[in-house]
C-alpha cells in the first residue's frame, strides 16, 4: 500500500478530510487566493470544499489526484494544499498548489512541494513533473525553479479566468534517477 502521509521540517502533509472544509473554503476561497490560481473560485459556494475533498479522495484511491493538506506542525491549522495530478498514461504529473493568504512569503509551497516531488518520483516512480502558473504570479513560478523546476515556455492567453484570458508560464523536471 502506498504510504501517502509525509512530512517537512515544519509541516505534515495528508490526505484531506471533510473537517478540513470550513478551513478550506475560507483560505482557498479568500479573493487574492483564488484569483491567482487556476480553478479556485471566488466566492467559494458552501458546500464546494466538501464535494472536492470527497472528488480528491475518490482520485487519491485510484491513483490519478494526490492532494495532500498542508498543516503547520506548530499549531494543527491548515496551511494551504499540493497536489499532483497524474497521467498514469504518460508516468508524468502537474504540480499545483495553494497557501493561504495569512502564511504567504514564509517558504510554505516551496517546503511542501519538495516534500511531493519527492514522493512522485520515489513512491509513485513518475518520468516527469511539471507546474503552470498564470504570469501574473510571480511568487508561485518562483517556487517552481526554487525546487529545481527548468523553464519550459510561456503560453499566450492559455485559460480564461473571470472572464480574461491569462497567459501560462510553465516549468517541468524530469525523474533524476531515470536519467541514467
Amino acid at each position: 500500500m502506498l504510504q501517502t502521509d509525509c512530512e517537512t521540517e515544519r509541516l505534515f502533509l495528508r490526505l484531506f478530510q471533510l473537517a478540513d472544509a470550513k478551513s478550506v473554503q475560507e483560505l482557498a476561497g479568500h479573493e487574492e487566493v483564488a484569483r491567482t490560481t487556476l480553478s479556485i473560485p471566488h466566492p467559494y459556494p458552501d458546500g464546494a470544499a466538501e464535494a472536492w475533498i470527497e472528488r480528491t479522495r475518490s482520485a487519491t484511491e485510484i491513483g490519478t489526484i494526490y492532494s495532500f493538506a498542508l498543516v503547520g506542525k506548530e499549531n494543527n491549522e491548515l496551511i494551504g494544499c499540493v497536489s499532483l495530478r497524474v497521467s498514469k498514461t504518460d508516468n508524468q504529473a502537474e504540480l499545483a498548489y495553494w497557501v493561504g493568504r495569512p502564511y504567504w512569503g514564509l517558504g510554505f509551497a516551496t517546503e511542501a512541494s519538495k516534500r511531493i516531488v519527492v514522493f512522485g518520483f520515489e513512491e509513485l516512480g513518475l518520468n516527469r513533473i511539471y507546474a503552470a502558473a498564470m504570469t501574473k504570479n510571480p511568487a508561485s513560478y518562483k517556487v517552481m525553479s526554487k525546487i529545481g523546476m527548468k523553464f519550459k515556455e510561456i503560453l499566450p492567453k492559455h485559460i480564461l479566468k473571470s472572464e480574461v484570458y491569462e497567459d501560462l508560464v510553465l516549468y517541468e523536471m524530469a525523474n533524476p534517477n531515470l536519467l541514467r
